[in-house]
């Protein structure tokens, strides 16, 4: 981009992410709810005003305060490793009631892997996983669906929506059988559990009957928690849960789920963006090439150590 400027080329380049715009970019200009806010060279703003631009509002700190008390360990993933690549191989750790457990780890460690594992839609080789001391190897996702476990998938587009579809399909679709009357599915039940998935996440839309495609990536995101939250999981996995949206919406979902955590839900939550997994989690298990390198307790790491256990099998 650099040399198409240096040719004389203009370039209206589109992010979410801070670093580039203050890397790439001379001016910047900010959009919140189909209105221009502000616009400045980006030598004479920052990165707090430019968040206090898109959110409406000063947002002092990035993340909400991780004020949940984890309990006492739910679940256990012992031995646990793959019978196809990419392979994980033995790792196992515990999960506390209430708590925030992220991984960590460098692009094809095994984090996703670990998740897609545990949920049932990857095949085991060996290993075992407990939730309350039960046994809970699932062979498919309905089945860990069943026991009260949840999955968000980092690509929502391609594993977490009906493109086709309206918000109302979108947040009932993992939860059928709860809006029926007698055999028949109630629409009505459907669009009144959609409105009230809406208020919950504040999600910005005209309707339960606006297309799912019409909204933004923040908002899409919403809508797919908003149908796991329809089926109140004990357990709830989520990769990648803030990619590609925009900081006012980050700022909410982590709220979530601290307030999730709070109420008892167990949370595992695997991020690429080490901020992030430094600001919202209780405890992180660093992955490495398929391996766990290590579990710590997040107020008492840093970056350093969490890049050098992610190294340690490579």
């Amino acid at each position: 981009m650099r040399k198409l400027r240096s040719q004389g080329i203009s370039i209206i380049y589109i992010s979410h992410k801070m670093d580039e715009i203050f890397d790439i970019c001379d001016q910047v200009s900010v959009l919140r709810d189909g209105k221009m806010i502000m616009t400045k060279d980006v030598t004479n703003t920052n990165m707090n005003d430019l968040i206090a631009a898109m959110v409406g509002r000063s947002l002092d700190n990035r993340f909400p305060p991780v004020d949940n008390t984890p309990g006492e360990t739910i679940l256990s993933v012992k031995d646990l490793s793959t019978k196809f690549a990419p392979y994980l191989g033995d790792v196992s750790f515990d999960v506390k009631e209430g708590e925030i457990f992220g991984l960590y780890g460098l692009v094809g460690a095994g984090r996703t892997e670990l998740m897609e594992t545990i949920f049932g839609v990857r095949t085991r080789a060996a290993g075992r996983v407990y939730y309350k001391g039960k046994l809970m190897n699932f062979d498919s996702a309905k089945e860990a669906m069943d026991n009260g476990f949840a999955m968000i998938t980092e690509e929502r587009k391609a594993n977490g929506l009906f493109l086709k579809s309206d918000l109302t399909f979108n947040t009932c679709i993992a939860n059928m059988d709860h809006y029926k009357n007698g055999i028949v599915v109630s629409d009505e039940k459907m669009k009144k559990a959609t409105v009230k998935e809406i208020a919950l996440m504040h999600t910005k839309c005209m309707g339960p009957d606006d297309a799912i495609t019409s909204l933004s990536g923040g908002n899409q995101q919403k809508i797919i928690f908003g149908k796991w939250l329809e089926r109140n999981p004990k357990v709830f996995m989520m990769d990648e849960p803030t990619r590609g949206i925009d900081v006012g919406a980050k700022y909410e979902i982590y709220d979530l789920i601290i307030k999730m955590a709070k109420k008892g839900k167990t949370i595992i939550v695997c991020s690429s963006e080490m901020p992030e997994i430094l600001g919202i989690t209780n405890r992180i298990g660093v992955m490495s090439n398929g391996r766990l390198a290590g579990i710590v307790n997040t107020k008492e790491t840093n970056q350093e150590e969490l890049l050098r256990l992610s190294a340690m099998y490579l």
